[in-house]
């Protein structure tokens, strides 16, 4: 059995949507009736959310996680030139590893609200995370992970997010979490992404404080093949909070690269 539970919906060129830390596969629910559309979609749930297997591993790299996309995809037959990825947030870092390790398994590329490595700051606030979920459980970060999820004025306009991202969070299995918060700390992906050689389009939230848009600067400036876009007033989730300016960019990207 596939170690990531896959959900698939939609026609067309397969496209691969993987979700971020603080989110889980419904995180695309905004955007897949429009996407669908146009694509297959193969919405993927990391290890330790919805049915996924948990990490058994508890100091995993990014390369492992992105290992068990490997084998899940192959397992299911979702390869080749015609099949789009993309992540968000945490889904992109694994994404980018997986195209690091094993670019040759897809096409395109797309990495929304990503880069390549954490400043010193960023990376301890990880380390808390980690922490606070061994401790505590997944409810010790409810508050600290919505607000770094969206904007202020997101959750002034939306303020049923907060509900909604709380009962999410709960379901995720506290190791798996605190395991890939520590992989996320622990990573460095700039001496790899110069090997990678698919067609690349970086987005970022232009109001992203989490992966802010210098780290997707960064990233796109290290990849051979690379596009990069801001998506303005929008914070770490495009596809929950900008729903419209993210399929854009996305179909615009993959009208271009898939009809190459």
């Amino acid at each position: 059995m596939s170690p990531l539970r896959i959900d698939r919906e939609g026609s067309g060129a397969p496209l691969v949507l993987v979700h971020s830390l603080l989110t889980d596969a419904r995180a695309f629910d905004q955007v897949a009736p429009r996407l669908s559309e146009s694509f297959e979609l193969h919405r993927v749930w990391l290890p330790g959310f919805g049915d996924s297997e948990a990490l058994a591993n508890p100091s995993p790299t990014l390369f492992d996680i992105a290992g068990a996309l490997r084998q899940s995809l192959q397992e299911t037959g979702v390869t080749g030139d015609e099949v789009a990825v993309l992540g968000n947030g945490f889904g992109s870092f694994v994404c980018v590893a997986l195209a690091a390790a094993h670019g040759d398994l897809f096409g395109p590329l797309i990495v929304a609200n990503g880069g390549a490595s954490f400043s010193t700051e960023r990376r301890a606030a990880f380390t808390t995370m980690s922490d606070l979920v061994s401790d505590s459980g997944m409810e010790a970060v409810v508050e600290v992970a919505v607000r770094r999820i969206f904007t202020s004025e997101y959750l002034e306009a939306h303020p049923e997010a907060i509900a909604e991202r709380r009962d999410v969070l709960l379901e995720i299995d506290p190791g798996s979490f605190a395991a890939s918060c520590r992989a996320l700390r622990d990573m460095d992906l700039r001496p790899h992404v110069g090997a990678i050689g698919n067609p690349t389009l970086v987005i970022a939230g232009g109001a992203d404080t989490t992966t802010p848009p210098e780290m997707g600067t960064e990233l796109a400036a290290g990849l051979p093949n690379a596009e990069f876009v801001v998506l303005e007033n929008c914070g770490h989730c495009p596809p929950l909070e900008s729903p419209t300016a993210f399929c854009e960019a996305v179909e615009d990207f993959l009208a271009r690269k898939l009809n190459a």
